[in-house]
């Protein structure tokens, strides 16, 4: 059974785009904190995740006491837990202060904007992924506060990059469906850059995001969605899957949350909790 899959048919995702940029060095902008964002993408939503992809040009970003990242053509930078952050190119200049300018933004949708000093050119689009309340916290827990990751490296990342840029630059043509078409390509952008990233965790990381690419743990969890309501232990998982104990019962408690929430299709008891996976 797919993990990473089956997990995310729990912790809902909404995605959209919102912005299109087209900027020439030097610049430099910072992204407030995304709850700073959320009433503009989604009012309802606790927690959101913004990303940025650039398709053209280079340039940097780094969080407000962070190291800088240097960024590609092709490269992905995702912000998982919401820090506010930098994104800029060429020699240092007065940071645009994206926060004064988010009405602006968001009513004029993905229309290019363009700014700058007349140098390089790089472009980007700009999307989020507001996550549903429940596990979102644990869900997220097993990311840095920013990484990147390259989608132009496979056939697959290539041609959602190509989709993206088709889907942007005919927004302005009002085409009917093309607002769901672009809030589905950002979900699968979001969902592709995370299995890129797990694709390439260290072999000796640990968490859930790094079991989530083990076989045995999906032999688990398919034991576990089966029959839910079986009042499951490490040792009783492992007799029935075939695995090692000991495989099992190095995830914490926060994996097994989650892939107890997926067994049980996030049904919750009365009290409002989760039931508890008894380690013996």
């Amino acid at each position: 059974m797919d993990v990473l899959s089956e997990v995310l048919k729990v912790v809902k995702l909404q995605g959209a785009l919102f912005y299109n940029g087209e900027f020439s060095s030097p610049w430099s902008f910072y992204s407030p904190p995304s709850r700073t964002v959320a009433p503009y993408v989604a009012p309802d939503a606790r927690h959101v995740i913004v990303y940025h992809l650039l398709t053209e040009g280079r340039a940097s970003a780094r969080l407000v006491e962070g190291e800088r990242i240097i960024l590609e053509a092709g490269d992905i930078v995702i912000f998982p837990h919401g820090d506010a952050h930098f994104l800029e190119n060429g020699p240092p200049a007065k940071s645009v202060d994206m926060e004064k300018e988010l009405a602006r933004i968001f009513s004029q949708g993905l229309k290019r904007s363009t700014s700058g000093g007349g140098g390089e050119i790089t472009k980007f689009v700009c999307g989020f992924m507001a996550c549903e309340p429940r596990l979102s916290q644990v869900f997220l827990s097993g990311l840095p506060p920013v990484f990147k990751v390259n989608i132009r490296n496979d056939a697959s990342g290539r041609w959602l990059e190509n989709s993206i840029r088709f889907s942007v630059n005919e927004a302005d043509a009002s085409r009917a469906g093309g607002e769901a078409v672009l809030a589905k390509l950002s979900e699968v952008l979001f969902v592709e850059t995370l299995r890129t990233y797990i694709a390439h965790l260290p072999v000796e990381q640990t968490g859930w995001l790094a079991g989530a690419r083990d076989s045995e743990v999906g032999k688990t969890l398919a034991l576990m969605h089966r029959n839910p309501a079986h009042p499951w232990t490490i040792a009783s998982l492992a007799k029935e899957a075939g695995v090692s104990r000991s495989v099992l019962a190095d995830w914490t408690p926060g994996c097994w949350r989650i892939l107890l929430a997926v067994a049980a299709d996030a049904e919750a008891d009365g009290q409002g909790h989760h039931r508890a996976l008894r380690v013996r």
